[in-house]
């Protein structure tokens, strides 16, 4: 049993050592990408409106018209905008 308890712990180090390389990874991902909203806020761009953009553009095309378009119905029932009817 030794040689199969050797080969679970080998496979279990190797498993967390992937984990770990990733997360590394991650971590320096994230901050290339902080760097660049820092430059893109620096050039004068809202980055809040830089993080739906990407969001949305991550969206299916047929999810973010039917998002739109319920947002737009429950923005006119409670009066902040025309009503699609009122066209």
């Amino acid at each position: 049993m030794a040689v199969e308890d050797s080969v679970a712990q080998d496979q279990l180090r190797a498993f967390i050592e992937r984990i770990e390389r990733m997360e590394e990874e991650k971590a320096a991902i994230a901050a290339d990408i902080k760097e660049i909203y820092a430059e893109a806020k620096g050039n004068g761009f809202d980055t809040k409106i830089l993080r739906k953009i990407v969001m949305i553009r991550k969206q299916d095309a047929n999810e973010r018209m039917e998002q739109e378009a319920i947002l737009e119905l429950y923005m006119a029932a409670l009066g902040m905008v025309e009503s699609p009817s009122d066209n």
